[in-house]
C-alpha cells in the first residue's frame, strides 16, 4: 500500500514574542507583624532581614485561583489589544490547585469565554518560565497563533502559619502575558533543567486524613523547605544558567534593560546581581519587597511591575530566571511587551 503523506503543519511563524502582559494582586495586605504573631521568636525586622519583604497579598475567598487567573488573563489580553476569540490555547502554571481534577486551565478559559485547549503545568517556582517556552513552541510549530501564560497562586493555602521557614515567606497572586507569532523572535531560547535528586528541599504534601494538631513540622499539613540549603543552590547554581541564557540569545548582560528574577528573596537576587554582575543601568526586579514569594506567579508578577511603574519599557530586553521546588530552573532571554494603562 502506498504511503500517503502527513501535511505539513500550518505554519508562517519565524518567532513567538510576548504581546501584553497583566496581573492581578489580592486586595489585602498582609504586613510582617501580622504573619509573624503565630511564629516563635519572630517580628517583623528579622523577616525583612532574612528576605527583604515587608508586605504580601492574600487571598480572601472570593480570590480564587481561577478568578485570579481570569483577571490577569484578561488584562494581558487588553494589553495585547486582543480578545478572547484570538486565544488558541490557555495554559496555567501553578502550585496551588484548589483541585487536583479539574485542573484550573479549563475553568480559567470557560470563565474568560473560550473552548481552546488549556492545561496546567506544574514546576513550582519555574512554572512560569516553563510556560513561557512550551507557548513558544507551540507558536513556532504552528499548533497556536496566540497562547496565554498565566502563573496564579493562593500559596497561603498551602502554609502552616506557625512554620518558621515558610510561613513568612509567601504571598498570593497572578500575572499573565500572551505570546504571540513574530516576523521575528522576541523569546531567546531557554536554558532549563532539574536536579531530582535535592527535591527534599521543598516539600508541599497533601493534608493526611486526619492531621494532627501539634507543634509546627510535627504531622501538620504545610509547605516545609529547609531554607539555607535552598539559599546555597539558589546562590551558585542559578547564575551560570542564566549566563548560558544570555549566550544563547547572543545578548551581553549590558544589552539588558531589565532583570527578572523569581521573587525568593532578596538576598538570592541581590547574590545573582553580584554573579552575573548586572550594570546599574539594568532594572533589577524587587517585586517580593511588597507581594512575597508567589512561586509560579512571581517572574510576571515582577514583570508587569517593572513596566508598570515605568522601569522598564516595551521594548527593553529582559533576562527571566526561575528557580524552585523540583528542583527546577529555567532562564530565558525576552523582549519586554506593552501593559494596560492604570
Amino acid at each position: 500500500m502506498p504511503r500517503i503523506p502527513i501535511a505539513d503543519r500550518p505554519t508562517t511563524a519565524r518567532g513567538a514574542r510576548l504581546l501584553g502582559a497583566g496581573a492581578y494582586r489580592p486586595r489585602r495586605v498582609v504586613d510582617n507583624a501580622e504573619v509573624c504573631a503565630p511564629i516563635e521568636g519572630a517580628d517583623a525586622d528579622w523577616v525583612f532581614a532574612r528576605s527583604g519583604i515587608r508586605t504580601r497579598r492574600f487571598a480572601g475567598p472570593d480570590e480564587t485561583v481561577v478568578a485570579m487567573s481570569a483577571a490577569a488573563a484578561g488584562d494581558a489580553l487588553t494589553a495585547a489589544g486582543l480578545t478572547v476569540a484570538a486565544v488558541d490555547v490557555v495554559l496555567v502554571a501553578t502550585m496551588s490547585a484548589d483541585t487536583a481534577c479539574p485542573q484550573v486551565a479549563p475553568r480559567v478559559a470557560a470563565e474568560l469565554g473560550t473552548t481552546a485547549p488549556a492545561f496546567d503545568l506544574g514546576a513550582a517556582c519555574s512554572g512560569f518560565c516553563y510556560g513561557l517556552e512550551t507557548a513558544a513552541a507551540l507558536v513556532v510549530a504552528g499548533t497556536a497563533r496566540h497562547v496565554l501564560v498565566v502563573g496564579v497562586e493562593r500559596m497561603s493555602d498551602l502554609l502552616d502559619p506557625r512554620d518558621r521557614g515558610t510561613a513568612f515567606l509567601f504571598g498570593d497572586g497572578a500575572g499573565a502575558v500572551v505570546v504571540g507569532a513574530g516576523e521575528s523572535s522576541g523569546i531567546g531560547p531557554v536554558v532549563w533543567g532539574s536536579d531530582g535528586a535535592q527535591s527534599d528541599l521543598i516539600v508541599h504534601s497533601p493534608a493526611p486524613p486526619d492531621p494532627v494538631d501539634g507543634p509546627a513540622g510535627e504531622g501538620v499539613p504545610g509547605l516545609r523547605m529547609q531554607g539555607p540549603a535552598v539559599f546555597r543552590w539558589a546562590s551558585t547554581e542559578i547564575a551560570p544558567v542564566a549566563g548560558k541564557a544570555l549566550a544563547a540569545a547572543g545578548v551581553g548582560v549590558g544589552d539588558l534593560g531589565a532583570f527578572v528574577p523569581h521573587q525568593a528573596n532578596n538576598r538570592i537576587t541581590d547574590a545573582l546581581v553580584r554573579a552575573l554582575d548586572i550594570p546599574d543601568h539594568v532594572a533589577v526586579a524587587r517585586d517580593v519587597t511588597g507581594t512575597g514569594n508567589t512561586s509560579a506567579a512571581s517572574v510576571p508578577l515582577a514583570l508587569h511591575a517593572l513596566l508598570s511603574d515605568g522601569d522598564a519599557q516595551p521594548g527593553d530586553l529582559a533576562l527571566l530566571c526561575g528557580f524552585g521546588a523540583g528542583l527546577t530552573y529555567a532562564a530565558q532571554v525576552v523582549e519586554l511587551p506593552p501593559v494596560s494603562p492604570l
